[in-house]
């Protein structure tokens, strides 16, 4: 995890490959460390200089930086004094989001503040699935709301320092019932509110939804919500990036004949891919119509945004061929029928105004290490050799050309 892909050392041949593909536009992650190794304090110059190096590589070849200041990496002194589960967090966010505004300034298109807080909350504090490992939901709610102070603080911050666009990253898993029945239909919106609005109501200044709310109280008072804190979480901002993979079907029992999954935060919803259902590496189902179905949502009930799709993409057991290829084609299937998914709820009035893929290089995944592949590019681990996928290419004409038609 430490080199991954080393695109620290290798960012220049990487934007060259990218400008080489037709890409004009590039989503990266600011890694809170290398700024302020311990999570406050002086800025580490060698770090800042870094990005700086990267964004001019980017605008050298006319690619548009887009930066988040947030994907999970939270610097190992602030989880020591309790991580997002400590308010003191989210003003040491804010603070290293205005020193990053500051030396990037105007040469960032976008400016986002976190990505899937969601993901760090629930998986990170709730679930023992990703860093750091806890397994409390009083954690992980305490955490969610630190995060989302956090967004609010960090929106002022940069508004200050910049004058580019500010916005927020949120994954959406999309749910639909099992079947008909009334336990199905109540486990699939409880699920729903968790996992799309528990997040995203805040942001946009309804709070958190009244349902949700209610049943976490069995687990929490919520003593750490403060006066003053819905309305700072609720901070004008000029965008919504919006991360799609899958929809999930819910039931209200388990179903151990399908490989039912609990939803995270106890629940009592399980989730599962109904038989027949493609899905990707991950196994996650393969749904593009969920995405149509999710913008024209989002642009229903929270209008006048502007939204990104900031990532979309799918893992698939690639492998370099004997000519020294990689030949993926379900990876081309899955990014087209979600590109003309966009497309629909576009021409049927949802403000789509970008689209960004996952991801450009095969990556360090997580939990999931090196054994997921997500990129258009191959990358052997060993010799960090890049070998663009037969969807490196595909994907280059159409954004290239920025439509599916040349695609």
């Amino acid at each position: 995890g430490d080199i991954a892909c080393d695109h620290y050392h290798r960012f220049e041949e990487d934007v060259a490959l990218m400008a080489q593909l037709g890409i004009r536009a590039y989503r990266f992650s600011v890694a809170w460390p290398r700024i302020q190794p311990d999570g406050r304090g002086t800025p580490n110059r060698k770090g800042l200089d870094h990005y700086r190096r990267l964004v001019a590589a980017l605008r050298d070849h006319d690619i548009s930086p887009v930066v988040t200041l947030y994907h999970w990496d939270l610097p190992q002194a602030l989880e020591d004094l309790g991580g997002w589960t400590s308010r003191d967090t989210a003003e040491r966010f804010a603070d290293y989001s205005a020193i990053v505004g500051a030396a990037l300034r105007d040469d960032v298109a976008l400016w986002i503040t976190l990505c899937e807080p969601w993901v760090c909350a629930w998986l990170g504090y709730g679930e023992g699935i990703h860093a750091p490992g806890r397994t409390d939901a009083r954690e992980a709610l305490a955490a969610s709301h630190t995060l989302l102070l956090a967004h609010g603080l960090a929106v002022d911050a940069l508004h200050q320092a910049t004058k580019g666009p500010v916005g927020i990253t949120l994954n959406f898993t999309p749910t639909l019932p099992a079947s008909d029945s009334p336990d199905d239909v109540a486990a699939a919106e409880i699920a729903g509110q968790h996992m799309n609005r528990m997040f995203l109501d805040p942001v946009f200044g309804h709070g958190y939804p009244t349902d949700l709310l209610a049943r976490y109280r069995e687990v929490s008072d919520f003593g750490f919500v403060r006066d003053g804190d819905m309305e700072m979480i609720a901070r004008p901002m000029e965008f919504l990036g919006v991360n799609y993979y899958t929809r999930q079907t819910i039931a209200a029992h388990s179903r151990g004949e399908l490989r039912a999954s609990a939803v995270p935060g106890n629940l009592r919803a399980w989730s599962f891919v109904p038989p027949g259902v493609e899905a990707t590496a991950m196994g996650w189902a393969i749904d593009p119509d969920g995405l149509t179905d999710l913008l024209l949502w989002l642009h229903r009930d929270y209008p006048h945004i502007p939204l990104y799709i900031t990532e979309n993409g799918a893992a698939f057991d690639d492998y370099v061929d004997p000519e020294g290829g990689v030949d993926d084609v379900e990876r081309i299937d899955y990014l087209q029928a979600h590109l003309l998914a966009a497309q629909r709820a576009s021409e049927a009035g949802a403000s789509l105004a970008g689209y960004f893929l996952w991801s450009f290089l095969d990556n360090f995944e997580w939990a999931q290490g090196y054994s997921k592949r997500f990129g258009l590019v191959h990358v052997d681990y060993p010799t960090q050799r890049r070998t663009p996928k037969r969807s490196a290419r595909w994907y280059g004409g159409v954004a290239a050309a920025g439509g599916l038609d040349a695609g």
